[in-house]
């Protein structure tokens, strides 16, 4: 009989600098929000590769990774993702293979294609690698070569990093990066938190075509979401202007550190620009507990998601903290409810079976 199987919920953390706040702080509260991530429960805890934006703090991500990693005990730590066009492979590999000696068991490595910034800052990045989004496919190839076992006469190995076997997921927001996990049977994470157009199709080409794995036998879905808790629906709503403050000013080729949030987004934007924002957060749930749980459960319902990966983008860190641990409340009870549906349908299947 196979075990039950339930939602994994998971966080995906931008490590923001509030306005008139620092690089600094947001590493001490991104600290903190892990050490209580773990503490509630959340599987693992992601950091994202962005480059040349003022509101975030985890360009360095590796490092970001091993600070964070260092400061708590059990919860994985990972990327989510490594821009790998922006580096040599091996760099990654030696980079992954050290926060693994440091911290095994305890490290991902999610990995994405895109810049993680505009034109002008991705050739700052690549001006010598002479690599692109078009080499992806090679450029995960040659990682995982110097993350596996050393074959003879190997030239070129990853010290430390070869036959570590650091746990690989691609990340992407179109059918490309899907195709290419269903092929090389690696976990998808969807980008569905800021680019939903093509999770559906994604989803159901990566399922299609998935061939299984050492370690991955079967297809894993994380979609991103981002999540607004809080003691109330009209509380929440207030938090989430944070968000959309943040994606208009992404719209207007202005980005700006983290904005405290305001009572109504009314004359701040027009309606072309909140039909825009609207459509690039649809894949939000914000509420208070009640509605959390039927925003997270419709959501599990319609993509059919492994995990969760929970993001937000909160300004106040007692708020975010709160958020967070409303949050992880309502993923128990829907673990809670899962296993035991799981639990009952296999009891009917060998009751029938008998």
């Amino acid at each position: 009989m196979n075990p039950p199987r339930f939602p994994l919920f998971s966080i995906l953390d931008l490590v923001p600098i509030r306005q008139g706040g620092t690089a600094s702080k947001a590493f001490s509260e991104s600290l903190d929000l892990i050490r209580h991530a773990e503490k509630w429960g959340y599987h693992r805890f992601w950091v994202a590769e962005h480059h040349n934006i003022s509101g975030v703090a985890s360009a360095a991500t590796s490092v970001v990774i091993g600070h964070l990693a260092a400061g708590t005990s059990t919860i994985r730590v990972g990327s989510g993702g490594i821009m790998l066009p922006n580096h040599a492979p091996l760099l990654i590999a030696e980079q992954f293979g050290t926060l693994e000696s440091l911290f095994p068991g305890r490290i991902d490595l999610g990995l994405g294609r895109a810049p993680g910034g505009d034109q002008p800052t991705a050739r700052a990045l690549r001006r010598a690698l002479g690599s692109s989004g078009d080499t992806f496919p090679q450029d995960v190839m040659e990682l995982k070569s110097y993350l596996a076992p050393a074959v003879p006469y190997q030239v070129v190995r990853a010290v430390p990093g070869q036959g570590l076997d650091v746990p690989l997921y691609l990340l992407g927001s179109s059918t490309f990066s899907a195709q290419l996990a269903a092929e090389l049977g690696l976990p998808f994470a969807f980008a569905s938190h800021f680019a939903p157009d093509s999770l559906h199709d994604a989803l159901r080409l990566y399922r299609k075509g998935y061939k299984p794995s050492p370690g991955n036998p079967k297809p894993h879905v994380m979609v991103g979401v981002n999540v607004f808790a809080a003691a109330t629906d009209a509380k929440a709503s207030v938090l989430f202007t944070t968000l959309q403050q943040m994606f208009l000013n992404l719209v207007r080729g202005r980005p700006q550190p983290m904005p405290p949030p305001v009572d109504s987004m009314d004359g701040i934007w027009n309606a072309g620009e909140e039909a825009y924002v609207s459509r690039m957060t649809s894949f939000s749930v914000v509420g208070g507990p009640d509605k959390l749980k039927q925003g997270l459960t419709k959501i599990l319902a319609e993509t059919g998601a492994d995990e969760i990966m929970t993001t937000a983008q909160i300004y106040d860190h007692q708020a975010r903290l709160e958020s967070f641990e409303i949050a992880a409340s309502v993923f128990k009870e829907i673990q809670h409810s899962s296993l035991s549906a799981s639990m009952a349908g296999q009891a009917t299947a060998g009751a029938s079976i008998s």
